[in-house]
């Protein structure tokens, strides 16, 4: 397998810019492994999908708004790594600027140094000054939106680029496939009789960054924390079937069903070929060409399958990424 194997061709105009106008309302491609068919449905109908002894497992990482702008230069967060939170791995721009020991100032209160530099434009920086790192953040951080989305973002995506069940904060892109659901869908599926546990990823580097070489199977993802609670790990294992919302709650079932660890940092690659032990269908966007997040719904799903159905989906003008539409996988 190379990795131009897993591409396909997207009309820029599929490539949603805005959420739906109401949070629940997306279109959702319905796939049958088994049978090898794809059915068009609504975001709407997935509760009448599940059934008792289903689990429905959501990652309720929240995602901060941590794009910090000064003038031409931007520092992206990444994730602390002092336990004040004061000094952070984070991405910048323009990296020839922003070398070690230079400061950026984001209002009279606030700052960061460059503490030091690392490979792809990753840095080390320690805030400086005396107001909690957290509040700084929310006040003065932007949504860190996709680049495919063109458009600044706005205050009302501090809402919609966020899950309503989003608890532990720590992501630095929203975990998709949750975007949909509403305090109402999550009635419906206890209605329906299936459990809700929640875990956590926070989506980091690993989840986006990209694939640099054909030979993907030699390609190594960066580490993610996850962790997942005494009360959600037996609904997960006692489960009869697992419904998995998005590629980072099956990274995070996957990877505590392989080491038996509930909490950590995993680096787990799914790709065709890859043995699931736990999760028996799956809830999740249309992704991007040549990317592990692509990768890991054709191991699930079947490479040609998967192909085909996002092929349908390009026929039928699906909104693909973030805010587009999605695929139930049963």
């Amino acid at each position: 397998m190379q990795l131009s194997d897993f591409d396909y061709q997207l009309p820029e105009e599929l490539i949603a810019q805005e959420p739906p106008a109401e949070r629940d309302a997306a279109r959702m491609l319905l796939v049958y492994r088994e049978e090898r068919r794809f059915e068009n449905r609504s975001f709407r109908e997935f509760p009448s999908f599940l059934r008792a002894g289903d689990c429905v497992v959501l990652n309720d990482s929240r995602v901060l708004p941590s794009r910090l702008l000064s003038g031409k230069s931007e520092i992206l967060l990444l994730e602390p790594v002092s336990e004040d939170a004061r000094e952070w791995r984070a991405l910048a721009r323009p990296g020839k600027k922003l070398r070690e020991g230079a400061t950026i100032r984001f209002d009279d209160n606030f700052a960061a140094e460059i503490v030091s530099c690392g490979e792809r434009g990753e840095r080390i920086v320690r805030f400086l000054g005396g107001e909690d790192v957290y509040t700084a953040i929310e006040r003065l951080g932007h949504m860190p939106l996709p680049p495919y989305i063109k458009r600044q973002d706005r205050p009302q995506d501090r809402d919609r680029y966020q899950t309503v069940f989003a608890h532990a904060r720590g992501s630095v892109a929203a975990p998709t496939a949750g975007l949909h659901f509403t305090g109402e869908i999550l009635d419906r599926v206890r209605v329906a009789g299936a459990g809700i546990a929640q875990v956590t990823l926070h989506v980091g580097l690993g989840t986006f960054q990209p694939i640099d070489r054909e030979d993907f199977e030699n390609h190594h993802l960066h580490y993610e924390r996850y962790s997942i609670s005494e009360e959600s790990w037996p609904m997960i294992e006692s489960a009869e079937r697992v419904v998995a919302v998005g590629t980072t709650s099956i990274r995070t079932i996957e990877s505590a069903a392989a080491t038996r660890l509930r909490s950590g940092s995993t680096n787990l690659f799914i790709y065709p070929g890859y043995r699931f032990r736990r999760v028996g269908a799956m809830l999740t966007n249309f992704h991007l060409p040549r990317t592990s997040l692509l990768l890991l719904v054709c191991a699930f799903a079947g490479t040609d399958l998967t192909l085909a159905a996002y092929q349908h989906a390009v026929a039928e003008k699906y909104r693909f990424f973030s805010y587009g539409d999605c695929m139930l996988i049963v």
